[in-house]
């Protein structure tokens, strides 16, 4: 489950490790395409995690520190995708938001991870949802790639970042150079039935919000059926994947300034706009 980008070794990860405190449920790094990675934390207790990196890594936070842990929890767990740049907590089964599931849809690179059989089902379990929503906005007839960048852009549906700061190809570019790797992740779940997978709960709900009437107040599994055997089907399931993502994706982005700082934040995004506009130069020239 490693990215084609993420060529260092697990030597060098725990290194990097070990600059943070302990007690994480999970662990990942994924690359972006630009020389450097993303780092995420799972942990189960963020107050007291917080509290032992604001002694070990005062540097890393924005002037929340000087408020405490506490608060900086309640900034993690209450605005946008209930995520702190650091430490992340997961919402794999509802999705929520597709904040950290979505990135967990595509290959990884899995530094740590405890033996929490719960956590583990529920990695599984994202991914099959992955699959099934991507299978009801494919055609009839698609290719393994086709499937692939269908659920590689699963949380990328809706972000006012695609619009502004992204590269357009940018699903394509996660896609092609790593088949091998969407293979290796999805490869025991497509021979298995994923078309029997229920879809999450968060999306189920959206989609009864788009379908049902004003005053009909049908109930959900009444909805998904005339959804399943509608031909337009993709359609209502990609606008309810946007309306997860739209909002939170634009909160967990202007919290960024309050967590990042002003600073990181305004370097950060001038590199995605410059990757954009390269990205632009190269359909023109």
């Amino acid at each position: 489950m490693a990215l084609q980008a993420l060529q260092s070794s697990g030597v060098a990860f725990r290194k990097i490790l070990s600059h943070f405190p302990g007690e994480l449920s999970l662990a990942f790094a994924y690359g972006s395409g630009n020389a450097m990675l993303d780092f995420v934390f799972t942990v189960d207790d963020p107050v007291a995690w917080h509290s032992k990196n604001l002694k070990k890594n005062w540097n890393h936070y924005s002037f929340l520190k000087v408020l405490g842990p506490r608060i900086i929890t309640a900034v993690q767990n209450n605005y946008g995708a209930e995520v702190y740049y650091n430490p992340l907590i997961t919402h794999l089964l509802n999705w929520n938001n597709l904040y950290i599931a979505g990135r967990l849809q595509k290959p990884v690179k899995i530094v740590a991870m405890n033996e929490d059989m719960a956590l583990r089902s529920a990695l599984d379990q994202n991914l099959k949802n992955a699959v099934t929503a991507a299978f009801l906005m494919l055609p009839e007839s698609f290719s393994e790639e086709d499937l692939f960048t269908e659920i590689a852009g699963l949380s990328y549906s809706g972000n006012f970042r695609m619009v502004v700061g992204e590269d357009k190809a940018k699903v394509l570019n996660i896609v092609k150079p790593n088949m091998a790797h969407f293979r290796e992740l999805y490869g025991s779940i497509l021979q298995e039935s994923p078309q029997v997978v229920t879809l999450p709960k968060t999306l189920q709900q959206q989609i009864n919000h788009i379908m049902d009437p004003p005053g009909k107040n049908r109930d959900v599994e009444e909805t998904l059926f005339q959804v399943a055997h509608d031909p337009d089907c993709g359609d209502v399931v990609l606008l309810g994947l946007a309306a997860i993502v739209k909002t939170s994706s634009i909160r967990q982005n202007t919290k960024g300034v309050l967590t990042a700082g002003l600073k990181k934040s305004v370097v950060y995004s001038s590199l995605k706009l410059h990757k954009m506009w390269k990205g632009w130069l190269r359909k023109t020239s």
